[in-house]
C-alpha cells in the first residue's frame, strides 16, 4: 500500500442538530479504529489549537484512497481534504531497506 499526508477540516453544516453531530462523531471514531485495524489509517493528529486533522493514512492508490477509505467516514460530507502522496525519503531514519 501507498502512503498519503491528509489534511482534513470538518466543517459541520448549519441547523445540524446536535444529535446529529453527536452520531455522527461517534460513529466516525468506530470507523477510524476499523480502518486503522485493516491498515488503512496509521496516524492521526490534531495541530494544537486547531480543528483539523492531520494523519497519514494507506491505500492502493489514490482512487482507493478516496473511494474506499475516506469516502466510508461520516463526517466526510461534512469534510475538506487535501491529499499529498509520499514516498520514502534516502535519508528518512526509519526508512526500510529496499522501499521506494
Amino acid at each position: 500500500m501507498r502512503e498519503f499526508l491528509v489534511e482534513i477540516t470538518t466543517t459541520v453544516p448549519e441547523g445540524t442538530g446536535q444529535d446529529e453531530v453527536d452520531r455522527r462523531r461517534a460513529a466516525e471514531a468506530v470507523r477510524a479504529g476499523e480502518l486503522a485495524a485493516t491498515g488503512h489509517l496509521d496516524r492521526l493528529w490534531r495541530p494544537v489549537g486547531e480543528l483539523r486533522s492531520i494523519g497519514v493514512w494507506r491505500a492502493a492508490d489514490e482512487e482507493e484512497l478516496h473511494e474506499k477509505v475516506l469516502g466510508t467516514l461520516p463526517l466526510r460530507p461534512w469534510m475538506t481534504v487535501t491529499v499529498t502522496p509520499l514516498e520514502s525519503h534516502p535519508n528518512d531514519p526509519g526508512r526500510v531497506e529496499g522501499a521506494r
